[in-house]
């Protein structure tokens, strides 16, 4: 598990505001988190899940920045992002995700987009954490027609 409070305070110590603001950030959604309702203790899974979660805003924010010029801004978003991201595990290349795939789209004998459902959930559970939703499913939608 991801100590927050001991990241925050390294943060506070050398005074690194993009650091500090991103994990408070993080602090923040784990709290909600554990305490919404019928929620048990936050898992590392459920960690990881929320820092996605936040990564996935940041990128929406900062593309929506720089749609608009504010480069300030996108600079900001982009600084947290890269911050987040050194909490989640190494992502896989496109060429990994291909080839998980198409052992997933073997092993379920899927042949048409028909089964595209069978093989995101396998996929999605098993790359959880190492790539992004849209990518496996722009792969598995590829690999399916």
């Amino acid at each position: 598990m991801i100590d927050i409070n001991k990241e925050i305070k390294l943060a506070m110590l050398s005074k690194d505001n993009v650091r500090l603001l991103s994990l408070r950030a993080i602090k923040a959604a784990f709290m909600m988190a554990e305490t919404e309702k019928g929620a048990d203790d936050l898992t590392v899974e459920g960690q990881l899940k929320i820092i996605q979660k936040q990564v996935k805003q940041r990128k929406d924010a900062a593309a929506i920045y720089h749609e608009q010029g504010r480069a300030d801004l996108f600079e900001d978003e982009m600084a947290q992002v890269a911050v987040l991201e050194s909490f989640l595990p190494k992502q896989m290349s496109e060429k990994e995700i291909e080839d998980v795939v198409k052992r997933i789209i073997a092993n379920l004998k899927a042949i048409s987009m028909e089964d595209m459902g069978k093989v995101m959930a396998v996929a999605t559970k098993q790359m959880s954490g190492q790539a992004d939703g849209k990518v496996i499913a722009a792969k598995v939608r590829q690999l399916l027609t």
